[in-house]
């Protein structure tokens, strides 16, 4: 969805609408949504921000329906 080895921290709305575009061509059962191991070669600083980025667009999609 990004590259994780840049220090970009990528916004809720930047994941929903990488989540959204997947979902035109995957079954949302065949969609799974986690971190990429990248995610120890970043600081403390821009992982939590980008974790809870991703679990906050994960939450509005499966709201959705």
């Amino acid at each position: 969805m990004y590259d994780i080895h840049s220090p970009r921290i990528p916004s809720v709305d930047e994941i929903y609408k990488q989540i959204k575009l997947l979902l035109e061509v995957l079954p949302k059962e065949q969609l799974w949504i986690n971190p990429d191991c990248g995610l120890k070669t970043r600081k403390q600083e821009e992982v939590k921000p980008s974790l809870k980025n991703m679990i906050e667009a994960t939450k509005k999609i499966r709201s959705e329906g």
